[in-house]
């Protein structure tokens, strides 16, 4: 069994860092390049009435409120904001900075910028295709402008069944996993433990649906957010002085044509790139499809006015949070001891993340990083069981209510089984299913772009 294990681990991870990765990232690069030249840099120009549209209508009644079938816009953009700001915004950081060096977080932030109107096409799409399902919510995802945008049914169901298949990896068994092992480490409970209490929580709130996951997260999600970003400064402010030659590094590092040093801190401008516009990618979800999802859910009527929020998703994330993170290791003797040796960390994932905190913040930060590890990945798991059911209905149609019922209970078993097992095959399964799932949105969005500049020019039109 071992072998057999071994040798699919062997095929997944040559598929995928071979062919289905290289095929996304160029996807998704074409994309945001093609989309942000066709909307006249819409995401740069418009930033402003992003910003007031967005931030500035925080406390305004209009985005709380919500009909019977649907839940508020703001936790519509929670749910998303949930399924984004993961363990990628941690460990997937301290991952890119390992692989791809110093210079991954400036292709982090290209990435992250053409990302902004990629994001945006996708929420507005998502709306202008939406439906009403058999209880009268409003449902929708790049299956539905596939299929009555495109007119390409059978793309859209394999959109469908990749994403099915990546909720429950991606999704769910790698962030219960991340948060057994971060307890474990730091606190001492036994994964099977964690696995149980995870286990409880996560039914008790997907059992309710849409409405209830959104409720969780709409209070969950601001909260977790504030409380990485204020221990991230907080890190940042003991090492303040190691912040500039932290930036001259990323710009240095960005465009570094040396080959190999030794181990892998020889990184150069092509591991930069790919690790860095990976990460970016998996951080603010840009392309993937997968939030456009949550934002069909809400009342909003308009989607430009929605599809704003997929910039400031794509900002919030990779731009500040993201950056954050990258900046506290940069800036920790951990890592840039080592990047000075030529060698790599000799930690990496969360673990580096909370060496670097712990540094700056002694006796709190490594506690501060397990506990921002278990809420966002606690989030993500909520955010994706939504993801997950709105392509199962889509695929089973006409017994939705007993697919979803099914797939229900398997994505809670995997919850307690990510929880306790060694799930490297798992995350292979899932880096290739995310990829799978980008392909068929993104062919998608470059199709249907010009119906996106025509409906972004109808909204400030009538402004």
């Amino acid at each position: 069994m071992d072998k057999v294990i071994a040798a699919l681990n062997r095929a997944l991870g040559f598929a995928y860092d071979n062919i289905l990765s290289i095929a996304m990232l160029v996807l998704l690069i074409a994309a945001g390049i093609f989309l942000t030249v066709r909307t006249g840099f819409f995401q740069f120009r418009r930033f402003g009435y992003v910003l007031k549209n967005t931030v500035g209508k925080l406390f305004h009644n209009n985005l709380h409120q919500k009909d019977s079938g649907s839940v508020s816009p703001f936790q519509a953009v929670t749910t998303a904001l949930a399924g984004t700001i993961g363990t990628g915004s941690i460990a997937g950081v301290a991952t890119a900075l390992v692989l791809g060096g110093p210079g991954a977080v400036f292709w982090m932030w290209v990435s992250a910028l053409f990302g902004m109107v990629t994001k945006y096409s996708e929420i507005l799409l998502a709306l202008k295709f939406r439906e009403k399902s058999e209880s009268g919510a409003n449902i929708g995802g790049p299956m539905y402008y596939i299929e009555k945008g495109l007119g390409v049914k059978w793309l859209a169901m394999l959109f469908a069944a990749f994403a099915m298949i990546a909720c429950i990896g991606t999704g769910n068994a790698t962030q219960s996993n991340s948060i057994s092992g971060v307890l474990h480490l730091n606190f001492g409970v036994a994964p099977w433990i964690t696995g149980l209490i995870l286990t409880v929580i996560v039914a008790v709130v997907i059992i309710g649906g849409v409405k209830r996951i959104a409720t969780v997260n709409e209070k969950l999600v601001p909260v977790m957010a504030i409380f990485f970003i204020i221990a991230a400064a907080l890190a940042l402010i003991f090492h303040v002085g190691r912040i500039p030659h932290a930036f001259a590094l990323i710009f240095k590092e960005a465009f570094n044509f040396r080959s190999a040093l030794g181990g892998v801190a020889g990184y150069g401008i092509l591991s930069a790139m790919r690790y860095g516009v990976g990460r970016g990618v998996f951080s603010n979800e840009a392309g993937l499809g997968s939030a456009p999802i949550a934002h069909s859910a809400s009342s909003a009527e308009d989607p430009v006015k929605q599809g704003l929020w997929g910039i400031f998703e794509v900002f919030i994330t990779t731009i500040i949070i993201c950056t954050m993170s990258a900046l506290v290791i940069l800036t920790s003797g951990i890592y840039s001891s080592a990047f000075d040796a030529g060698l790599a960390p000799d930690v990496s994932g969360a673990a580096l993340s909370s060496a670097a905190f712990e540094e700056a913040l002694p006796h709190v930060g490594g506690i501060g990083i397990a506990v921002s590890t278990v809420f966002f990945a606690l989030s993500t798991v909520l955010g994706w069981a939504y993801y997950g059911e709105v392509s199962v209905g889509y695929l089973f149609r006409n017994h939705s209510k007993v697919a979803i019922t099914v797939y229900r209970v398997i994505y809670v078993a995997f919850v307690f089984i990510g929880a306790i097992a060694e799930i490297n095959t798992v995350w292979l399964i899932a880096d290739c299913f995310n990829a799978l799932m980008a392909l068929p949105n993104l062919i998608a969005l470059i199709a249907l772009s010009g119906l996106v500049v025509k409906i972004t020019r109808e909204h400030f039109a009538k402004k």
